[in-house]
């Protein structure tokens, strides 16, 4: 399988970069297998989204971006152009996720794509928020610290969790490893919530 050109350029640029967020895809695949329908926020490529639908019945990939949709590989995923911040996504589904996309939404615009993201959800659900730490973007390259306008400490992505999921577990990640150590010490995290 050819990769998409958001994942093809982290290749060029930095290979080991496609570890981590392989990584990242597969614990989500991991979280959510076995679930009928499941919902991916701001996909990009949506080359890692391949490892998701594996373990899933169906995958529904959406992203702003109609070009990076336009580069994906060849997959039985749903791929749709959509931006969430403006509209719900309609259906309902049994996970939802977004990896390395609520670092990107400014504060302005999170309630809106909180609130959206948990409306595709059905009860009971789970949704998957990935994104660099607060404390990570003291080591992150110019271009990132450019993009990233909302990271957030442990604290403060469970908080924001809590709003729109009943139960909310936290994981780190330093580069491929996964773990529930300190959360100031972690690069990436992970929150795993239940409608």
């Amino acid at each position: 399988m050819r990769m998409g050109a958001m994942l093809s350029l982290a290749w060029d640029e930095d290979p080991k970069r496609l570890a981590f967020t392989f990584s990242r895809y597969k614990f989500v695949a991991k979280m959510l297998a076995g679930m009928e329908d499941v919902l991916e926020v701001g996909c990009g490529d949506s080359t890692g989204s391949w490892i998701v639908a594996q373990h899933v019945g169906a995958l529904t990939a959406i992203d702003k971006d109609k070009d990076l949709l336009a580069s994906a590989p060849a997959a039985p995923i749903r791929r749709q152009v959509h931006d969430i911040v403006d509209l719900p996504y309609p259906g309902s589904f049994d996970g939802v996720f977004a990896l390395d996309v609520l670092e990107h939404i400014r504060t302005e615009h999170e309630e809106a794509f909180m609130r959206h993201v948990s409306r595709a959800l059905r009860v009971y659900g789970t949704m998957i928020i990935g994104m660099p730490s607060l404390e990570s973007q003291a080591y992150a390259s110019a271009r990132s610290k450019a993009a990233h306008v909302n990271c957030k400490t442990e604290d403060g992505l469970r908080s924001t969790m809590e709003r729109y999921c009943r139960r909310v577990f936290m994981f780190g990640m330093n580069d491929e490893t996964l773990h529930t150590g300190y959360g100031p010490m972690c690069h990436y995290r992970l929150a795993v919530g239940v409608k």
